[in-house]
């Protein structure tokens, strides 16, 4: 069987830079693409890793630009979708990368008869649950008995962002809804915690952490689920403790299985 073309948009990111890694070690498996608006990494990676693609196998492209998404995402198997503005940089930023960028990626998918889409929320959409209890004592680091029963937050819970990122985001998870349910496509949303470029968790948040590993893998059990898994919500999340988002669907969905946790 040949390998599944599989384009990383984001590739020269924090998080489509470690997908574009971990994916690496399978090249009988996977034919490796990119998409970035430039070839420079990302401030945000501390190590001396490499993106080793070739030119032909780079597209230098601004996902605002329909016409350069189409040619990239042509032929493609699948499309990780990971590029975004991810620091809310102003409206028109949001809006360019993060609202147009994203119809841009699943039209063009849909055009070019891309069978999987995989892409980018943040788990800021629910941001707005840890006002309330249990969960700002979890967040707070509360008694260990907080934990115990707690009912964690699942996909199914209606999103409560709290800025304009957060919101950009629960508009691509309902983008990504339409075309699975309209469009014949198959579309996973990863609400992805706090990756860190020396990878690990820092400023007690480690609620929230997810391994460079953790959200690797999770993005590759997404682009080997099964055809019939046609849209769903996932929390790239590790096993943290203090965890108050549920990973079980993800097991259960796709097979992941988080290797790490804040406290190791």
């Amino acid at each position: 069987m040949s390998p599944k073309k599989v384009l990383i948009t984001g590739v020269s990111g924090l998080v489509g830079s470690a997908a574009y890694l971990y994916l690496s070690q399978w090249p009988d498996r996977y034919a490796l693409y990119g998409l970035g608006r430039r070839r420079t990494l990302s401030e945000r990676i501390s190590d001396q890793r490499t993106i080793d693609l070739s030119e032909e196998r780079f597209s230098v492209c601004d996902i605002a630009d329909i016409e350069g998404v189409r040619r990239a995402v042509a032929g493609m198997d699948a499309v990780v979708h990971m590029a975004a503005d991810p620091a809310g940089r102003g409206w028109e930023s949001l809006r360019d990368n993060n609202l147009i960028g994203a119809y841009n990626i699943y039209e063009a998918c849909r055009e070019a008869g891309v069978s999987r889409v995989i892409s980018a929320s943040t788990i800021q959409v629910s941001h707005g649950d840890t006002e309330e209890e249990p969960y700002r004592s979890v967040v707070g680091g509360g008694a260990d008995s907080v934990f115990e029963d707690l009912v964690k937050v699942s996909p199914a819970t209606p999103a409560q962002p709290r800025n304009l990122y957060a919101a950009s985001k629960v508009w691509s998870e309902s983008l990504a809804r339409v075309y699975a349910h309209s469009h014949d496509m198959s579309c996973l949303c990863i609400r992805i915690g706090w990756v860190t470029g020396e990878d690990e968790a820092r400023n007690g948040r480690g609620d929230i952490w997810c391994s460079q590993r953790d959200i690797a893998e999770l993005i590759k059990c997404c682009i080997d689920a099964d055809d019939d898994v046609r849209f769903d919500i996932f929390y790239g999340m590790s096993d943290n403790r203090r965890r108050w988002v549920d990973i079980e669907n993800a097991r259960q969905r796709v097979g992941y299985i988080a290797q790490d946790g804040a406290e190791d």
